[in-house]
């Protein structure tokens, strides 16, 4: 264990609150940019209750999506973030120019390997994001300029790397990071949180905790199938990724729900490669809004999850049971 796991817990919320407060937040807790749930209503409704509110662009971002959801954010006062995916900007021209006109305060791009992007982000004032599976993931992105590193564990839900567990991660890069470090994968009680910010972390990149809000985009369905969901009904697949042809980096598998579609194809990603059939039989499914298709990215905090609730009760649940464990 590092010296960063040492720290009295007041230390950590204490550091994680002078994080906040430097970004402009009053909380350290930040909103995946989850693509297809984290749109312009659910990043409003965290920056509001004092975090930093992404808007996520996911597989299917684009300029035009990207403008359509801003104007959620008017009127809120206080820090929001875009979140981006390397290879969905190489193939959307504008998009991270878009990006960066909106003005927010944290821009995150990754699942890439070319970090150039950060540069210009940086140079625009706007603090640059990535998340990392490793001490030299780390390394390298603060050697590129990254502002903000994101550890995400193998436990969050959507795609990630399959690294290690959260803490062991979070350890490994809090011994070489000079910049602050945001944990992500599986916090989803006070106790999670807690712990990430006694070990030295920034604070706390939250996905699954806040997918079934009111003010995600996820359809009703889809919340339902996260209320009823344990963290054993969670997979990691590149099965959707292969069935709906999305140039996903094979390094990156998605951690999702359960669904009769992962159980056949799992594993057998170079057969539904070839097997067209089969790919338009997923489409047409999709197409239908079929829930027993349609992919829900879920990490393995998700039994957690049990009832659907505005941003606000999530977070200020989340923060009370750190500052003051002992309340109720």
């Amino acid at each position: 264990m590092t010296t960063s796991s040492q720290q009295s817990p007041g230390s950590g919320i204490s550091a994680a609150l002078a994080w906040a407060n430097r970004i402009g937040a009053r909380i350290p807790l930040v909103n995946a940019p989850m693509g297809g749930v984290a749109g312009g209503r659910l990043a409003a409704a965290v920056t509001a209750a004092g975090g930093l509110g992404m808007i996520g662009m996911g597989s299917a971002g684009s300029v035009r999506a990207l403008e359509q959801e801003l104007p959620h954010l008017r009127g809120v006062t206080g820090p929001f973030g875009i979140g981006l995916v390397d290879w969905v900007v190489a193939g959307q021209p504008g998009l991270l120019e878009a990006a960066i006109e909106a003005r927010p305060a944290l821009i995150s791009v990754s699942f890439g390997d070319d970090l150039g992007w950060a540069a210009r982000v940086a140079d625009a004032g706007i603090v640059p994001a990535t998340q990392v599976y490793s001490g030299p993931d780390a390394r390298r992105a603060q050697d590129a300029g990254i502002g903000v590193l994101v550890a995400r564990g193998v436990q969050g839900g959507g795609h990630g790397a399959v690294n290690a567990p959260l803490l062991p991660l979070l350890d490994e890069v809090l011994a070489v990071a000079s910049v602050p470090v945001l944990a992500a994968g599986g916090i989803g009680a006070p106790r999670e949180l807690a712990v990430v910010l006694r070990a030295g972390a920034s604070g706390g990149w939250l996905g699954t905790c806040l997918a079934a809000c009111s003010e995600s985009l996820l359809p009703e369905a889809g919340r339902r199938a996260l209320l009823a969901a344990s963290g054993a009904d969670t997979v990691l697949t590149r099965a959707y990724d292969v069935g709906m042809e999305l140039p996903w980096p094979t390094r990156f598998p998605a951690r999702v729900l359960r669904t009769g579609f992962t159980d056949r194809w799992t594993g057998r990603e170079d057969e539904l490669a070839a097997d067209s059939a089969a790919r338009h039989a997923l489409t047409a499914a999709l197409d239908a809004n079929d829930p027993a298709v349609t992919p829900i990215d879920a990490g393995e905090g998700v039994g957690l999850v049990t009832v659907v609730e505005p941003v606000a009760h999530v977070l200020g649940r989340l923060w009370s049971g750190v500052v003051d464990p002992g309340a109720g």
